[in-house]
């Protein structure tokens, strides 16, 4: 499968890999060069293979509240949160951003690997709503860094984005990006309304083409914004890259993504959770709303014993812990790496791995590379990377 913007990546001489059936880009420049890029200034990434989904209908609410283990009736309209989804036993069907855009229609965000998944477990609670995969009919695209409000302020002048908060959102009109104008240094407001004005009349006024989300959200650490719009709409890839020049916007692709994702401890489905982990097994805890009446796995999670924790760790010589990787305490087997990489930012060898629960900070362990044990020590956190 490919997104809409594949060409552009081809064009652009991105190494394409199969990501769960997607072909996806890896990486353009190189992986080091985009993750430094996205922590210094700002970065676009294709993230249109992630599912996407429309639930509308009176019980829209109703729905999603009885499947998230988060608290829906914290967010108001134009509000997101991030949540896991649960089966009875607790464990981890998949985690979710679920955008409410008014009281009976909502957006939600799932991994690639799950949208067939997902669309039936969701699908399959609703009683009267209707559950819609958008995911082909959508394009997803994610601006990060710290100059990515400044950028798109340029590209929307008319909106107030440097106010929204994080995992909040705005609606806005495709039609609203300011096409770049050679040699044209600033434009009067006046001339930007114009040009506005213009595009809306060239245009058919087909309102879902046209529809534009914006919500302060990403799997960066860093600052950002996540896009959705109309797949058709490929030729905002390219205003997007002209718009940014001047904060030297680059295209990033899944390598980095990983890497900064890593460095801010943020975990990905199918490695550092699955069917088997619960919510508390993870650093998710704050996710898990107990009080409320009912969701499914509630009774699990409140009294299924923990028998593991995720932890993230520091190797203390110079290799890098991958995925499986076994652990050893005390020259005893005691878990394994779910994920482990380069950190470019602190210039180290990080990573998470599954440990018993009785394991403190600071603890030394050994991980198993390549047939020989290396030193490492448990962090404090699993977040290694937090910006200013």
């Amino acid at each position: 499968m490919k997104t809409p913007f594949y060409d552009l990546h081809v064009k652009s001489g991105a190494k394409i890999v199969n990501f769960h059936g997607w072909d996806m880009p890896l990486q353009y420049l190189g992986i080091v060069q985009e993750h430094i890029n996205t922590r210094q200034n700002v970065s676009i990434f294709d993230v249109s293979h992630m599912g996407r989904f429309e639930i509308k209908g009176a019980d829209a609410f109703e729905l999603l509240q009885a499947l998230a283990t988060n608290d829906l009736s914290k967010l108001n309209d134009n509000q997101a949160l991030y949540s896991p989804i649960c089966y009875e036993d607790g464990g981890i069907v998949d985690d979710l951003i679920i955008y409410r855009i008014n009281s009976q229609r909502f957006l939600v965000v799932v991994n690639a690997s799950n949208r067939t998944k997902d669309f039936q477990w969701i699908a399959s609670h609703s009683n009267s709503s209707v559950v819609k995969d958008i995911s082909d009919a959508t394009a997803l695209v994610a601006i990060q860094g710290p100059r990515a409000s400044q950028m798109l302020e340029r590209a929307l002048p008319a909106l107030d984005l440097a106010g929204l908060k994080p995992f909040d959102l705005i609606k806005a009109n495709i039609l609203d990006f300011r096409q770049p104008i050679a040699n044209k240094k600033e434009e009067t407001k006046e001339e930007i309304e114009e040009e506005r004005e213009e595009e809306k009349e060239s245009k058919d006024n087909n309102k879902k083409k046209e529809e534009l989300i914006i919500s302060r959200t990403g799997y960066t650490g860093e600052d950002g914004f996540e896009l959705i719009f109309d797949s058709s709409q490929i030729d905002i890839w390219e205003k997007l890259m002209q718009i940014g020049m001047p904060f030297n916007i680059k295209p990033a692709g899944l390598g980095a993504r990983d890497t900064l994702r890593l460095e801010a401890g943020l975990m990905l489905y199918g490695n550092d959770m699955d069917e088997i982990t619960t919510p508390l097994e993870v650093p998710l805890r704050w996710t898990v709303k107990l009080e409320k009446p009912s969701f499914v796995g509630k009774q699990a999670l409140a009294t299924r014993p923990i028998t593991k924790e995720l932890v993230g760790f520091e190797v203390l010589e110079k290799r890098i812990a991958r995925y499986a990787n076994k652990v050893f305490i005390d020259g005893q087997p005691a878990g394994r790496v779910t994920s482990g990489g380069y950190a470019p930012t602190l210039r180290k060898s990080i990573g998470f791995c599954f440990v018993p629960p009785s394991v403190s900070p600071g603890q030394l362990i050994e991980i198993e590379i390549g047939g020989k044990m290396y030193k490492a020590k448990i962090a404090s956190t699993t977040r290694f990377y937090k910006r200013k």
